[in-house]
């Protein structure tokens, strides 16, 4: 084993605490003026089944790119598999397991795709997970006009709306992918690799690294990640929507929850739990505008002012790390 597979993954900015526990002070003061509760049942159940769909994408996501690389096929990929999921389940309870194991292995063939475009043809990450993510599209308006399969009702019960007091039971999906990924970016020598080809792809190469495997597994894994998102979305509509990832923005605002989060989109720093933190930082800006019934351009306005804010903070501190 190299010395550099020993290298501990780099901890996520505990920036983006701060920033949530202001956001959450301060919305909870405006909302109260306003003559609201933000911190009630309703609105917390809400904002966690927010944070659950774009969490699974956004941990996907981290791992590419912590390793250099990007997904922008994740949106296509969620659309493909809430359809996937519903028209082979069709409102059967017994194929709910069939339908997920499905699920999976066609997002991981997307991934695998992906990453092979990356790493074998050398394609850059951006054009070839965006031109993977406009085939799907070709496919999904093509064949298929509007929603399509149904949602076995178990699984809808349970992932889609069942919870343990506040705490909705794909949140608790969500804690156990973020926990699967901590584990293995901390324990593993996968994770200690991705950190180094991410950091310096020809230095980890020269330390005995396989780059491409280590990219083509973070591709896969991001994908499978997308799978997971879409089977929970399923579960919350009760048929296939495909359109609903692209609607969402889960690519633009996964790659947001990342940054904010503390993973520089150059790779090699960074880590799930600070991306954990973005996702129930936008969720909860959600919840304070919806609250105040802001207008939805505003929204906009205001998360990308915030993501801006985000990415200038961190430059400016790796800038004086590097003058130090």
């Amino acid at each position: 084993m190299s010395a550099l597979s020993l290298l501990p993954a780099r901890r996520p900015v505990p920036g983006v605490f701060v920033a949530l526990t202001l956001t959450l002070a301060i919305g909870w003061l405006v909302v109260l003026i306003d003559g609201g509760q933000l911190f009630n049942q309703s609105t917390t159940v809400s904002l966690l089944h927010v944070a659950a769909g774009l969490g699974l994408v956004a941990v996907g996501q981290t791992l590419v790119i912590l390793g250099g690389s990007l997904d922008l096929s994740v949106a296509y990929v969620i659309s493909l598999s809430t359809l996937v999921a519903a028209e082979t389940m069709n409102g059967n309870d017994g194929a709910v397991l069939p339908a997920i194991g499905l699920v999976l292995v066609v997002s991981a063939g997307i991934g695998l795709f992906n990453g092979l475009l990356v790493t074998k043809l050398r394609v850059n990450a951006f054009i070839a997970t965006l031109g993977v993510g406009l085939l799907l599209k070709g496919y999904l308006d093509n064949g298929y006009d509007g929603p399509a399969g149904t949602t076995a009702p178990a699984l809808v019960q349970s992932l889609g709306y069942q919870r343990i007091g506040p705490v909705p039971v794909s949140f608790l999906l969500l804690v156990a992918v973020t926990a699967a990924a901590w584990f293995a970016l901390s324990k593993t020598r996968f994770g200690h690799h991705l950190v180094a080809v991410g950091g310096d792809p020809e230095v980890a190469r020269l330390s005995g690294v396989r780059n491409d495997r280590v990219l083509v597994t973070a591709h896969v894994l991001c994908s499978m990640c997308a799978g997971l998102a879409g089977v929970y979305l399923a579960s919350r509509l009760g048929s296939g929507a495909p359109r609903v990832g692209t609607e969402g923005l889960y690519d633009l605002e996964s790659i947001a929850a990342v940054v904010i989060g503390g993973t520089a989109l150059a790779g090699g720093r960074g880590g799930v739990i600070g991306t954990v933190g973005g996702v129930v930082l936008l969720a909860s800006i959600d919840a304070i505008f919806n609250q105040l019934e802001v207008d939805a351009f505003f929204k906009q306005v205001i998360r990308g002012a915030i993501i801006i804010a985000a990415v200038a903070v961190y430059a400016r501190r790796a800038m004086r790390k590097a003058a130090a």
